[in-house]
């Protein structure tokens, strides 16, 4: 009952919080919500007994990627903005089919997975028996998903070389 209403509490909250961050008019303001909001995803992690996933939520996420997010805010020339929104109209008509083809692919897959009667290979026990949820994780992610962790990496190289490509001054 108790995790009901913690569940219940925050879901409230991160519902609150991601539609802030969609409409806040403010971009630091919009960056805020979205670390509330993280800190919400980080409580549900706790609340389905996966610790590690939860830290790794607030120190990666909520920690890391949201202060780079302040300062690439803070950097940005509030005067340009006005250019910028002129420019990027057409990507909003855009986004209505593809919000249209998410909305459909979230409710897919929800009747799917709720359509289906296999409990799957990671359920609680198994990861209690490969050792707690660090293990578990470990465990998973280096013997069934090594080709997309190793994928995830290459991705990472290749963007943080582009972004040193793109920041590099020429003089």
């Amino acid at each position: 009952m108790g995790q009901m209403v913690v569940f219940l509490a925050f879901a409230f909250v991160a519902i609150v919080t991601g539609i802030g961050v969609i409409f806040a008019r403010n971009a630091v303001y919009s960056a805020l919500l979205l670390v509330a909001n993280f800190f919400c995803l980080a409580v549900f992690y706790v609340l389905l007994n996966a610790q590690f996933l939860a830290a790794v939520q607030l120190t990666v996420y909520a920690g890391a990627i949201m202060v780079l997010f302040v300062f690439v805010i803070m950097l940005l020339s509030p005067t340009g903005e006005r250019h910028v929104l002129r420019r990027m109209r057409w990507q909003g008509l855009l986004a209505i089919p593809l919000v249209a083809v998410f909305i459909g692919q979230a409710i897919l897959a929800i009747v799917a997975g709720s359509m289906s009667t296999a409990a799957g290979p990671y359920t609680l026990e198994h990861i209690n028996d490969l050792g707690g949820s660090v293990q578990a994780v470990g465990s998973v992610l280096f013997t069934d998903f090594l080709l997309p962790f190793e994928v995830t990496s290459l991705l990472l190289v290749v963007a943080l070389v582009g972004a040193i490509v793109l920041g590099k001054r020429r003089i």
